[in-house]
């Protein structure tokens, strides 16, 4: 008898642990928002980009670049991490962005030690 109880107990925490594990294999910090918003025009430019990460990110190793519907880089943009809330980017630019169609391309590397990248375009109107 006992020792189909230390089977099963055996059992249980070796699925535990497979679950457990399985989720932190899992915790990567994608993207959940941005401002402005992807597959979205905005009337009014914007000297300022948000990017809010589902965790934590390490701003040292990760960046954020917009370029243009040419594929070139907006000048004199900033990348930095939110004081207060450390799963978001924000990204300063020197000057408002023109009309046009713009492309986001951001990487990040989580406080876990996962990369992911990905990227979305929105427009100046």
């Amino acid at each position: 008898m006992q020792k189909k109880l230390a089977s099963r107990v055996a059992m249980s925490l070796i699925a535990t642990s497979a679950l457990a594990f399985s989720q932190l294999a899992c915790a990567h910090a994608h993207l959940t928002s941005s401002m402005p918003a992807a597959n979205t025009d905005v009337t009014q430019s914007t000297r300022t980009l948000t990017l809010s990460f589902t965790e934590n990110v390490e701003a040292a190793f990760s960046g954020v670049e917009i370029v243009d519907a040419q594929q070139k880089p907006v000048a004199g943009e900033k990348t930095r991490l939110d004081a207060k809330q450390h799963n978001r980017l924000i990204v300063d630019l020197a000057q408002p962005l023109a009309a046009g169609s713009y492309q986001v391309n951001w990487h990040v590397l989580s406080v876990d030690g996962h990369k992911t990248k990905g990227s979305y375009r929105f427009s100046v109107k």
